[in-house]
């Protein structure tokens, strides 16, 4: 909300949203008002040119003296909120002459000031330049009515007028209160351990003009609380003659420590009775000490100190034994003058910081501060009576007195002993924890901590140890194919101070609310604030698995080890453990499996921050920090927190170049190297690639981890012939690194046919004659020199590709004469060689002067009218037919070929009209349990296929019997 006067009169509220609204049309004409951040709008969108002033929406600088926005550039009185006062509806730094700061942000006059009051009608003041409810500290106004401060001498007095104390409400009343215009009635008579807040609230009184009575307040045990209580002026006096008065105060056994506090009374006399446990010592040393002229009559004085030990022995400490948490006490045996009067001894100590300490302080009729102990007297009288005060806190000095319990009574009043107070400090030991223990990474190679001191430091001079010890990343994730697209990357972060905000420095709600005094709007997320969000939480779980894991892990019987000097409370926390995970033959370790032990590094601090260097760029150390003492050479427990350097530059670049290597064995195929990067961010994760073919568009291909682990890169398949470009980078746990230059490589055209020793020499092939139309192109009859052993010159059968073929079918015809390399059958068409250099092509055959089989038997059909050219061979050479085929084909199953198309076309006759298996275009080799299917588009025999091949597509040696 924003403040302004309405008449002068009063502050009235102004609703702030008609300052900064913006309205965002909707779907459907609806306007929607949306309440803009100024703060916001500066941090986010304002240029470098404004130097962090505020600017507009376009980008304009707004006048220096603006905050948030403006309406108008570099102009003062178009700001949407000023950055320090308004004055006249300007901005300006400081409020001019003649007028005065009013709520930390406009100038107002001194008419204005003295209009303005608060609820309880008292009006405000001018100091040092502004318009303020009240005189600060250490001053008061110069007159009740005025407008002005001054400066007091000392403490500022605070007046208060007659008051009676029954309760602790009522002395709350006088808190603050430094003089008693009037008179001070104290009348408590109930109450547990009201010491400390009587004194709180009454504790700065330090002048009474009229009296002071204290009457039945059995809660009192001392008059200490009115410490500073200096003056009793007696203008006014109880009864005309008395300023002092204290009647039936059961419990009151103590006025004030004369030897520390003075007080005067101008006037009056004291007035003491029935106070049963106040001793007449006590009295005589007030008279004596206030100066009062009348001297004690008897009838004043009546009835005091008959329950108390008023004539007391004093009992002398012989010994003590101190420990850090114990204190051993012995004293004198007091012996009185009848033994059996003496009943016990009590010992009375508390924490005593000064040495100031009185029996008294602390003590009301309903309870005391000190802790008493009960000690007994020690069965043989020879022995000393002590006590053992346990347990104490370390390095704290405690006040001590004894004191005896005794039954003589003389003259109704009683005689006992004890003794004067005593100061003993505890020995030191180990301090407590630090606490508040946090890290954040400053550099790559450094890591800021801070702590805050240990609660009870338990000794004079405490230092600080603190251990740090590299943690090994957690190295499950190397088992996850993150080139999944369900896995998503693990991405770390390194701590930075955003979190270490000290408590009086974190913006307050409504400093975050913007610049004026008024609500503002929160701003949505953004996407990326909700992602970041997203990968905090992510990280939470994961950090409080590693905790578990790493922390929680019970310590292994063998990991014990010498302890250094100084003694650390939770060495088992301190010290790390291994474990060593080999592959399952025993005798081979994993290199990326292989927990590494890393050792504590150590140093010492003697303040609350250290810096410590020299460290790995983005790894995780656990930082131990103890408390320690000089005097003990102890050292606390550890707090200990975890943090991540920042990730060094470039830590997760490719340092060599991207290697490649043409696979032999497949076509198509380019194996990629390179090396890792030396000490990466963590760990890498995957890599990725990107490679295109000439101009085509870049293709992306993602690496695992596993992938790499096999050949140090990867592998690039069905690659098409032509210049590619590739490059490299590596994904860790700090997120990308940068990709490596483009090196470029050349696939070749895949080879259709590797020579051999089947390669023949062009010029020994002579074409004679066409023999006919085969498969794939012309056949025809020629002679060959050299082919067969023993034959200069050798007939045979020459099998060309046409000239139109594809490459599929040229890929065919060179298949065809590969597999019939493996044939060596008397029933099998033998091959004797291959012209694959030059073109045509050429495949040479064993040559079958009477052509396929087919050809041949319808050339023993009648022609006319039933007469044959040739005598139609007998059954017996028909059946000779049939063996010498199922010969073939028996060694073609037997060298786990499968023909796939055999018929009488595919059949050849010699000269001597031996049959022989030939056309071995679509011969397979197979196993012998498996089955072939046929995966290409190739033309199929459907007139010959079986059943099983026409539904299925398979072929084994049973269709070929088909």
């Amino acid at each position: 909300m924003l403040l302004s006067y309405d008449g002068f009169n009063k502050i009235v509220n102004v609703n702030a949203t008609t300052k900064h609204m913006e309205c965002v049309i909707a779907v459907g004409n609806s306007a929607t008002c949306v309440q803009v951040c100024p703060q916001k709008r500066d941090l986010l969108a304002c240029p470098s040119k404004c130097e962090g002033q505020a600017c507009m929406d376009s980008g304009e600088c707004c006048h220096p003296q603006c905050l948030g926005s403006c309406t108008e550039p570099g102009n003062d009185m178009a700001c949407a909120a000023c950055q320090h006062y308004s004055h006249e509806g300007r901005c300006v730094p400081d409020c001019p002459p003649g007028t005065y700061r009013f709520e930390g942000w406009r100038c107002i006059t001194k008419e204005v000031c003295a209009q303005v009051h608060l609820p309880s009608e008292v009006d405000f003041v001018i100091h040092d330049g502004e318009c303020m409810p009240d005189c600060p500290p250490g001053f008061t106004r110069i007159e009740s009515q005025s407008m002005y401060c001054s400066a007091c001498d000392g403490l500022c007095d605070k007046v208060c007028e007659t008051k009676t104390i029954d309760s602790l409400d009522a002395a709350q009343s006088l808190q603050g209160c430094t003089v008693i215009r009037g008179n001070l009635h104290i009348n408590i008579r109930r109450g547990n351990n009201i010491a400390s807040e009587l004194e709180s609230f009454m504790g700065l009184i330090q002048t009474v003009t009229g009296y002071v009575r204290i009457k039945h307040s059995h809660a009192l045990g001392s008059l200490s609380f009115l410490k500073s209580l200096r003056y009793i002026w007696g203008e006014e006096l109880l009864e005309n003659m008395y300023a002092f008065s204290a009647l039936d105060n059961q419990h009151l056994q103590y006025l004030w420590d004369w030897s520390q506090h003075n007080l005067t009374i101008r006037a009056g006399k004291l007035f003491f009775r029935s106070n049963p446990k106040l001793c007449m010592s006590e009295i005589h040393k007030m008279w004596e000490k206030t100066g009062v002229i009348e001297k004690i009559e008897q009838n004043d004085v009546r009835n005091n100190g008959e329950r108390a030990s008023c004539e007391s022995h004093i009992i002398k400490f012989k010994a003590n034994n101190t420990q850090s948490n114990r204190i051993k006490l012995t004293w004198e045996r007091y012996r009185p003058p009848d033994y059996r009067d003496l009943i016990s001894f009590i010992v009375y100590y508390k924490e005593a910081p000064f040495q100031n300490i009185t029996e008294f302080d602390g003590q009301d009729g309903c309870g005391s501060s000190w802790t008493m102990v009960d000690v007994d007297l020690p069965q043989e009288k020879s022995l000393d009576p002590g006590v053992l005060l346990y347990p104490l806190k370390p390095w704290t000095q405690y006040a001590i007195f004894v004191k005896a319990i005794t039954l003589l009574v003389e003259d109704k009043h009683i005689v006992g002993a004890k003794s004067e107070v005593v100061y003993i400090r505890t020995k030191a030991s180990e301090p407590s924890m630090p606490r508040d223990a946090r890290a954040y990474a400053n550099t790559s190679y450094s890591l800021v901590v801070k702590w805050s001191p240990p609660i009870s430091p338990n000794g004079n001079s405490t230092f600080y140890l603190l251990r740090w010890q590299q943690q090994p990343e957690d190295r499950e994730l190397y088992q996850h194919n993150y080139c999944s697209k369900e896995l998503k990357i693990p991405i770390r972060i390194s701590a930075t101070a955003l979190s270490d905000v000290d408590e009086d420095t974190k913006p307050t709600k409504s400093d975050l609310a913007g610049g004026e005094k008024g609500q503002c709007c929160k701003c949505p997320k953004t996407d990326e604030v909700k992602k970041a969000e997203a990968e905090e939480r992510t990280f939470s779980k994961a950090f409080e698995n590693f905790l578990h894991n790493s922390v929680f892990t019970p310590r292994p019987h063998n990991s014990r080890r010498r302890r250094e000097l100084f003694g650390v409370a939770n060495d088992t926390l301190a010290r790390s453990l291994s474990q060593n995970m080999t592959s399952p033959e025993g005798n081979i370790t994993e290199p990326e499996l292989v927990e590494r032990v890393y050792p504590f590094s150590e140093t010492i601090s003697q303040t609350e921050f250290m810096e410590i260097f020299n460290l790995q760029p983005f790894t995780v150390y656990r930082i131990d920090i103890h408390a320690c003492n000089y005097e003990v050479q102890r050292c606390s427990a550890a707090a200990f927190v975890f943090s991540r350097t920042k990730p060094a530059e470039k830590a997760d670049n490719i340092p060599g170049p991207v290697t490649h290597e043409k696979d032999e064995k497949i076509d198509g195929t380019v194996v990629l190297r390179w090396p890792e990067p030396p000490q990466p961010s963590g760990l890498i994760l995957m890599y990725e690639l990107k490679f295109r073919l000439g101009s085509e568009p870049e293709k992306h291909e993602c690496v695992s981890r596993q992938q790499y682990r096999e050949l140090g890169g990867t592998r690039l398949t069905n690659l098409g012939s032509g210049n590619y470009s590739v490059r490299v980078r590596a994904t860790s746990l700090a997120g990308n690194g940068s990709w490596t230059e483009s090196v470029f490589f050349y696939v070749p055209q895949s080879k259709l046919y590797v020579p051999d020793e089947w390669e023949v020499a062009r010029e020994k092939i002579t074409l004679c004659r066409e023999l006919g139309q085969g498969s794939f192109g012309m056949v025809y009859e020629g002679i060959a020199k050299g082919v067969v052993k023993d034959e200069p010159e050798t007939r045979v059968a020459i099998k060309t590709v046409n000239e139109s073929a594809s490459m599929r079918e040229r890929i065919e015809f060179l298949n065809e004469a590969s597999v019939m390399k493996e044939f060596n059958c008397h029933h099998v068409v033998r091959l004797l060689g291959v012209v694959s250099q030059g073109q045509p092509t050429l495949v040479i055959m064993e040559l079958m002067t009477r052509g396929d089989l087919k050809s041949y038997l319808r050339s023993l059909r009648s022609k006319e009218h039933g007469s044959c050219s040739q005598a139609l061979p007998p059954l017996k050479k028909m059946i000779q037919m049939a063996g010498e085929i199922s010969d073939g084909m028996a060694y073609l199953n037997a060298n786990k070929f499968v023909h796939r198309d055999l018929a009488a076309r595919n059949c050849m006759v010699a000269e001597d009209f031996t049959v022989k298996i030939g056309d071995f275009g679509m011969t397979r080799d197979i196993y012998e349990t498996d089955y072939y299917r046929k995966g290409g588009k190739g033309l199929l025999p459907v007139r010959w296929m079986s059943p099983e091949s026409l539904k299925d597509g398979v072929f084994t040696t049973n269709s070929d019997v088909w």
